[in-house]
Formats: structure tokens, sequence, C-alpha cells
């Protein structure tokens, strides 16, 4: 186990190198140059020549020891996200700000969905066929069918601005956050239940359960104490791919209801041409990718004895 530990450590060292070097890439090659981005095609060739000696735009791209990529890189490495243009602060303050907004809506989305989903999935399998599984298989493919936008419209419309049960905009309490939480919850529904309930059904019939039911066992004991606790890989590893979402925020919520997360940040940078944050951002999200995916393989040990790590 922890020499499996030590390799995917030491596997992500050269992803991250790549996850670099591809983010320096987009934003100062591919992207053009960042002063005309930021300026504007009009603007003069002195101020963009100031602009680059500021920002340190006029060294070499790569092939220096001073030079940009070797700078990025090292101002990475000691937490240096670099500085937003736009807001006139070090990106790190810009992100971190940001950070308690974004989770205060996405954690919850991630818990309720996940347990809601899981429940009525369960139900569903362990009615497999009844009345109560095409009640849920239905409700799940109406959820899934109905756009995103279209949850958020209805939200607002039907329950904050006719009913006046929640407030529309703003960040100033915990009942500013049931509604987008709400909306994020139920339109997760859908996806969330089908694939919890083919885990499940996967394991309704093999050998194992079918002794477990022979015994005498109820329905209950043999979904919670058999089933379950087998179908949870293909599952935990289904919620870990939201996990990075959990930090980059919702950007779709976050605009539609004015919570200040990393998900508006996100949108002005782009709106601002504010590239430093757009840039630290996306790196920041694929790292968070890289290790959940290993805490997530670590994980299914715990959950299933059977996997052994070689």
């Amino acid at each position: 186990m922890l020499r499996y530990a030590l390799r995917r450590l030491a596997e992500v060292v050269p992803t991250t190198f790549g996850i670099v070097l591809m983010a320096f890439l987009l934003f100062n090659v591919v992207g053009g140059s960042p002063a005309e981005v930021v300026l504007g095609k009009n603007a003069t060739a002195e101020s963009i020549a100031a602009f680059n000696r500021k920002w340190g735009y006029d060294k070499p791209l790569v092939w220096s020891l001073d030079s940009q990529f070797v700078n990025f890189v090292a101002g990475f490495a000691k937490g240096d996200l670099g500085y937003s243009i736009e807001m006139n602060e070090p990106v790190k303050d810009v992100l971190l700000r940001g950070v308690g907004p974004s989770l205060s809506l996405t954690v919850p989305i991630l818990l309720g969905g996940t347990v809601v989903a899981l429940m009525l999935a369960m139900l569903a399998a362990a009615f497999r066929g009844a009345a109560v599984d095409k009640a849920v298989l239905v409700s799940s493919t109406v959820l899934m069918s109905v756009n995103y936008v279209v949850w958020v419209l209805l939200g607002q419309f039907l329950l904050s601005y006719k009913a006046g049960l929640f407030p529309v905009w703003g960040f100033e309490s915990a009942a500013y956050l049931a509604l987008p939480v709400f909306i994020g919850i139920v339109s997760s529904l859908g996806t969330d239940v089908r694939f919890f309930r083919t885990a499940i059904l996967d394991e309704s019939y093999k050998p194992y359960v079918l002794t477990a039911r022979a015994k005498g066992l109820s329905r209950a004991a043999v979904m919670i104490r058999h089933i379950l606790p087998n179908a949870l890989i293909p599952i935990v590893t289904y919620v870990s791919l939201s996990i990075p979402w959990l930090f980059t925020g919702s950007l779709l919520l976050e605009s539609f209801f004015g919570i200040p997360g990393l998900g508006s940040v996100s949108i002005n940078a782009i709106h601002s041409a504010d590239m430093a944050v757009v840039r630290a951002v996306v790196v920041l999200g694929a790292l968070l990718y890289q290790f959940v995916n290993l805490a997530t393989d670590l994980l299914y040990a715990a959950l299933d004895p059977r996997v052994r790590f070689a």
C-alpha cells in the first residue's frame, strides 16, 4: 500500500509539470500577446512595451534561467500565482476570497445530492420493476431532460419572485444559499439516481446476495449490509469526479444568484481579460483532479478488502 502510494505520488510530478507547461503555453503563447489582450488591439507600441517590461513579458519565453516560463514555475512553486491586473492585488488573495462562498454553495449540493440520490437509488433497486422503481426512473428521466438554466429560471420566478420564499440575489446570510443549493441538488438528481441504481443492481444478483437472502435476512439488511458496501467503489469514483468542482465553483449558480465565489471570479476574469486569474483557476482545477484521483484509488482498499495494490 505504501509503495503504491509513493509510486502514484511520483507520477504526479511529471503530470503536474505538464499541466503547468500547457497552461503557460495556452495563456502566454497560443493566446497571443498578453499586452494586446489587456490593452486592446489599438494600443500603442510604447504602451505595449511598457506593459511587457512591467510584467516580465519582454523576457525570453523558455530558453533562459530568467525566462517567463522559469519565473512562472518558480513563482508557482512558492505559492505565487501571479498578479491580478483587474483587481490590482495578488491572484492568491482573489482566489482565497472566493473559496468560502464557493464551498458554502457546492459542499451542501454535493453532500445533499449524493445522499438523496443514493436513498432513491436504493429504494428503486430494492423494488425493481415495481411502481416505486418506475416512478423513480420516470422522475429521473424528466430531471435529466430539463436544461440546467431552466431550473434556475423557474426557481427564481416561482419560488423567489412569485412565492417570495427565497431572496434572489446576494450573499448576506444562509437564506441566500437555500434556493441555489436546492436547484443544484434537484438538477443533478436525474443522472445521479440512474447511475447509483445501476451500480446497486450490478451487485443485487450476485451469489453472495442470494446466499444472504436464503439465510432469511430482510430486504433492508441485505441492501445495507451486503449490497451497498460492494457497490460503493463505482459510486465513490463517480462522486470523486465532482470534488474539484467544489473549489472551482458553480459558474451558472454563482452568476445567476450573485454569489461571489470562484465561479463568478472566473467569469469576471474572462470578461476583463485578467489572464493571471483564469490561468490560476485552470491550473488549480487540474491539480485537484490529480490528487482527488489519487485519494480515491487509495480509498478503494478501505472500501473493499479484496482490492490489493501491487
